[in-house]
């Protein structure tokens, strides 16, 4: 049996202790750095992290590689997840619910048990309540997605039992508290309890008798070689007419900011909407009147020509009525008349800010005391685009205003029309073709996958046969989807001409803000129109979700 060391045993205790004390510094140590980063990190800014990304997305430029997608197209409307809480006075009514109507019929059956009984029935008297009361009953029961806002006093159709019936009402898919105008034709018959029931209903725009007659005014004269046109009806439920300052003393009492104009100009639409509402919103943070060019570039991408075209304005494309209400500004033209003016009369100048790189910071301006912050982009390209202001740390103050951008209440209007004409009543189906569809190197089966046989057999799984079908779609040939007309009731855009066509309110009220000089149908308002019918439908079927297994934006990039 060995004798045990005395010297060695002591050493080896000790070294374990060194090694144990060691590890448990290190242990102590390490959590010591763990509770230090966790204390001192910041997550990044979601702001500063998706800012870069939406930069990309609405401001790149096209090339042989990615293209984006110019056939659906969003603004604030669209954006918004409960309806507008921005609500003109004049737009504020009640609903007409269930409720409403019952202690409507209630008051005219008290009424009626004082009477006769039926015989007054016998001959439809159209401003009878009880009418009304049907025509109201009806339209509840067949029109689940409209929220009706208003009646008109029916009056008389063209036979003995027909009366025309007209109201206002509004898309509950439609996130904005604009209204629109129906009026059609109902024919009577005779129910229980001395009331009036709806036999029969004609469709949109049937009840011509209803109609509001709109009044005509001359077009505003530019100059004297500026064409003589016959006097244009005036949309009166449209105000777009631009604010005035009305004297130089309410201008000089105002504080302006002024952005000229920079690279942006002539840019896509998506690019245009990205950098404006970016000086829309530094305006609105440095509480400021913004100026604003109503003209437009549209790029030549919407253009039938192919080309650029300049002086359009901004309000055949965007609600100004909406726009003037949510965001402070003034016109550019009326803004430098009355700068000049001042100018002129005094001797002391307006105090103006000249601010000539987009690397000054909105937060550094916050104080500025200037009447006018006036932001210049004259650097050579991308450093001449104004969404360059509301870059980098600028993304955490500057909040896009998108709410305050609608789609015009004229292209809103015909979205309306189509929508009415099949009753509300439709599915649709956005079919992306074009140059995406030729190009197989990022989309090798879009243009197989939206073939018209591959349309049909795609399309019979999810849609019921003979369904109202509408197709939103950047294919050129009309007759494209024939195959389709075998299985449904297919609408396109070109099916309506008329109403943009020189005889309908569209054209009217566009030539009348252009002077008297006609406004070509482009090819954005095709693609709003088409977007906004779209989102209309019951059931609705997307080109890159549905009908395809390739990537919106190119292969691998799912």
């Amino acid at each position: 049996m060995k004798e045990t060391n005395p010297v060695t045993e002591p050493l080896g205790q000790n070294l374990i202790k060194l090694i144990s004390n060691l590890c448990f510094s290190v242990f102590v140590f390490s959590v010591l750095i763990f509770t230090v980063i966790a204390i001192t990190y910041q997550p990044p800014d979601p702001w500063l992290q998706s800012a870069p990304a939406l930069t990309k997305l609405f401001t790149q430029s096209e090339n042989a590689t990615f293209k984006t997608d110019k056939s659906i197209l969003k603004t604030g409307e669209d954006l918004q997840t409960v309806p507008s809480t921005v609500v003109p006075p004049s737009s504020a009514v009640k609903p007409i619910t269930e409720e409403v109507i019952e202690k409507a019929e209630e008051k005219v059956t008290n009424l009626t048990l004082q009477s006769s009984g039926c015989e007054d029935l016998q001959v439809v008297n159209c401003s009878d309540p009880r009418v009304l009361i049907a025509v109201e009953k009806f339209n509840l029961k067949w029109f689940k997605s409209i929220v009706f806002l208003e009646y008109q006093t029916p009056v008389n159709g063209s036979k003995r039992d027909e009366c025309d019936v007209a109201w206002r009402f509004r898309n509950k898919k439609e996130m904005s508290w604009r209204k629109y105008r129906d009026f059609r034709r109902f024919k009577f018959g005779i129910g229980e309890n001395c009331s009036y029931k709806v036999v029969h209903a004609r469709g949109w725009h049937s009840g011509i008798n209803a109609r509001r007659q709109r009044s005509r005014v001359s077009p505003t004269k530019s100059g004297s070689n500026s064409p003589q046109v016959a006097p244009l009806p005036r949309n009166d439920g449209i105000n777009d007419t631009i604010p005035s300052l009305r004297s130089v003393t309410n201008f000089r009492q105002g504080k302006y900011l002024y952005y000229s104009r920079g690279g942006d100009y002539c840019k896509g639409m998506n690019h245009y909407l990205w950098s404006f509402l970016c000086g829309l919103g530094e305006a609105m943070y440095l509480n400021r009147t913004f100026v604003m060019d109503l003209s437009l570039c549209l790029a030549g991408s919407y253009s039938p020509s192919g080309k650029d075209e300049d002086g359009k304005d901004f309000r055949y494309y965007f609600d100004f009525e909406h726009f003037k209400e949510v965001a402070s500004i003034v016109e550019e033209r009326e803004f430098l008349r009355h700068w000049k003016k001042w100018d002129r009369a005094r001797k002391k100048k307006i105090p103006v800010r000249k601010v000539m790189t987009y690397k000054v910071t909105p937060m550094q301006l916050k104080k500025d005391k200037s009447s006018i912050i006036w932001r210049q982009f004259d650097a050579p390209e991308p450093d001449n685009y104004w969404y360059r202001v509301c870059e980098g740390q600028a993304a955490k103050y500057i909040q896009r205003p998108w709410h305050a951008v609608w789609k015009s209440k004229r292209l809103m209007n015909i979205v309306t029309e189509i929508s009415g004409r099949m009753d509300w009543d439709f599915d649709a189906v956005h079919v992306v073709r074009g140059e995406k569809a030729q190009n197989k190197e990022l989309w090798p089966y879009l243009d197989a996958d939206t073939s018209p046989d591959a349309l049909v057999a795609k399309l019979q799984g999810t849609i019921q046969p003979w369904r109202n079908l509408y197709i939103a779609t950047n294919e050129p040939f009309y007759n494209y989807f024939d195959k389709l007309r075998s299985h449904y009731k297919v609408h396109l855009l070109d099916d309506y001409k008329e109403l943009w066509s020189d005889t309908s309110d569209w054209y009217n009220d566009t030539t009348l803000l252009n002077n008297g000089r006609p406004v070509e149908f482009d090819g954005y308002m095709r693609v709003a129109v088409d977007t906004e019918v779209f989102y209309r439908a019951k059931t609705r079927v997307e080109t890159f979700y549905n009908l395809t297994h390739d990537c919106k934006d190119g292969i691998n990039t799912c």
